[in-house]
């Protein structure tokens, strides 16, 4: 497989940056998708001074990590969050990411309801062509009530005629959200996949609880064949979200980030066999 792997930061909500980086490194993450999500998790904000900025990206040189994508989920329902994800756009142009993550709606308990597709293509369009300038991909995620599968954001992204937009595809939101397995919707709508979420789900519908990749119901295993019969080279960045109490500490998380790591690796030795 040709796809690039890297750890969301945000599997280290409510724990610092220098956490997130040392936890990647550790489990053999060569490259991070950084959280900068507003009121959430902000291991990055787009105020960061230019010698914050260096700071990050010399912390990040140092255990060998390449930041590619910024995970910068904003309401762009609301003249705030465009204005918010603007500002995110600049901020991963200044790291030198290549992707930027965001939901349509707000990051969490998004019950806004979209009547009105033509008030968000005409947001999202301006923002793919600030994306085309700095050459970052634009990718919205199946996340909310709204665009909640493959197949949903796919005909969203398709409408604003741009490369530079695709789709985020999170296997376990698709779940979620969307009560829909991220098997055949992933077929569907692979074509139009930039990234990908790699995220495992214990339950159907909206339960929390999202393990480490390998200890939930999602076969991931299925998930790669076909991402290589669809030719879709998306980076897979993993995002372990835990349950709704939360991890137990510091220590709990690094090793569903380790164990995580290890099992993608499994799973794509015995596919090359």
């Amino acid at each position: 497989m040709k796809n690039l792997l890297c750890l969301n930061s945000n599997t280290y909500h409510g724990f610092s940056l220098d956490e997130a980086i040392r936890g990647t490194a550790k489990a053999g993450f060569r490259y991070i998708e950084l959280a900068a999500v507003r009121g959430y998790t902000e291991h990055v904000r787009w105020e960061m001074s230019g010698d914050e900025i260096r700071d990050v990206k010399a912390k990040l040189a140092n255990h060998g990590l390449e930041c590619i994508a910024l995970g910068a989920h904003s309401n762009l329902n609301s003249a705030e969050g465009v204005s918010n994800f603007e500002q995110s756009i600049r901020l991963a142009s200044r790291l030198g990411c290549k992707y930027i993550v965001t939901s349509t709606g707000d990051a969490h308990d998004d019950h806004d309801v979209i009547e009105d597709e033509s008030e968000l293509l005409r947001v999202l369009k301006p923002l793919a062509k600030m994306c085309e300038s700095a050459g970052i991909t634009l990718t919205i995620e199946t996340h909310g009530n709204n665009y909640a599968t493959g197949k949903a954001v796919k005909a969203l992204v398709e409408q604003c005629d741009s490369r530079f937009i695709g789709v985020n595809y999170d296997t376990a939101n698709v779940i979620f959200y969307g009560r829909t397995v991220p098997y055949e919707d992933l077929q569907q709508s692979s074509d139009r996949v930039e990234f990908i979420h790699l995220k495992d789900k214990i339950g159907f519908e909206q339960i929390w609880n999202f393990p480490a990749i390998g200890e939930g119901d999602i076969d991931f295993a299925k998930v790669f064949r076909i991402l290589q019969t669809t030719n879709c080279t998306a980076p897979l960045s993993v995002e372990i979200e835990f349950t709704s109490a939360g991890p137990s500490g510091l220590e709990e998380v690094d090793q569903a980030v380790a164990d995580s790591y290890r099992a993608i690796q499994t799973v794509m030795l015995q596919m090359n066999r």
